[in-house]
């Protein structure tokens, strides 16, 4: 699985984020807390990272991610009782526009943590999942 370690280990975060904080608050305060444990983890993160989003040529805005790890995962964090369709595209739509592969959604709404992990291009995944990627 593409960046399994990585999202193994951002979901142990989220967890412990979870744990400490418990349900019931703000999104952007589990987000700012995950950043904390992530980085305490030894992750790169970069919080709010913005890229230019063109159509036909022209910029047209800008696309801003919640959480980018290790430069390779998007992170959304959430406070929902379950994810939909919308929140499916809105990651596809994003491993679109950034290149990434994988993004994962974690949902603190409830006392146990879910989370979804969404898989875009996977050109650079190997075909045979028992080869590691270096």
């Amino acid at each position: 699985m593409l960046h399994e370690e990585i999202t193994k280990s951002i979901i142990g975060a989220s967890i412990e984020v979870l744990n400490a904080l418990r349900p019931g608050l703000d999104e952007k305060l589990y987000e700012n807390a995950l950043v904390i444990e992530l980085r305490n983890r030894g992750h790169v993160v970069d919080q709010q990272r913005e890229f230019p989003v063109h159509y036909r040529g022209q910029y047209i805005g800008k696309l801003v991610p919640d959480l980018l790890v290790d430069g390779k995962v998007i992170v959304d964090p959430k406070v929902v009782a379950a994810f939909n369709d919308t929140h499916v595209a809105q990651m596809l739509g994003y491993l679109t526009i950034t290149g990434f592969s994988v993004a994962l959604l974690v949902s603190f709404k409830d006392s146990h943590l879910r989370w979804k992990r969404v898989v875009g291009n996977q050109k650079s995944e190997p075909e045979d999942p028992s080869v590691s990627l270096v």
